[in-house]
């Protein structure tokens, strides 16, 4: 495990109800990025993966509203979820996130399938694919497994900004 639950909780602004990211096991670059370059930009990590996971707990907020009778994770949480992960592959930029305040918005999402209802007492894996920078403007690819089985998946646009903390 990359970032358990504490330090999932220093690195994203989020908190319950709206933290749906339990853990990050894995962060990866491309073969061809050296993490250890210096001025690793996050541009130059083009097809960076992240894999992390959350858990539907039965007692999560949402479900009692959507719906009491048969609980199911709303779409629009799955697309924040990914989003979520995909905030952490900026961890191979920024090597110590406790000294930066991250600053995001998802600006977008397209292409996106719901393939399977999200139900309560479901382990997920989220996964996220850096597709393209420009600024702070960064494109992702989500998805979203119970298992091998694909549930959902989106492109994703979103605004992220690290700013140094104050020492």
């Amino acid at each position: 495990m990359l970032f358990n639950n504490d330090e999932v909780k220093s690195f994203l602004p989020h908190r319950d109800p709206f933290l749906f990211v339990d853990s990050v096991e894995e962060v990866t670059l491309p073969p061809e990025v050296d993490e250890n370059k210096p001025n690793l930009a996050l541009k130059d990590c083009i097809g960076a993966t992240v894999t992390a996971s959350f858990y539907t707990k039965k007692d999560l907020d949402i479900f009692s509203g959507h719906f009491p009778e048969n609980p199911v994770l709303p779409g629009v949480i799955q697309i924040e979820m990914m989003a979520q992960a995909s905030c952490f592959m900026s961890s191979k930029v920024y090597k110590e996130p406790e000294n930066y305040r991250l600053e995001v918005a998802l600006m977008g999402a397209s292409h996106c399938k719901f393939r399977k209802p999200v139900l309560p007492d479901m382990d997920l894996t989220i996964k996220a694919k850096l597709v393209k920078v420009r600024g702070p403007v960064i494109s992702y690819e989500g998805e979203i497994y119970h298992g091998e089985n694909l549930m959902s998946e989106a492109s994703l646009l979103a605004s992220v900004k690290f700013i140094e903390r104050d020492s």
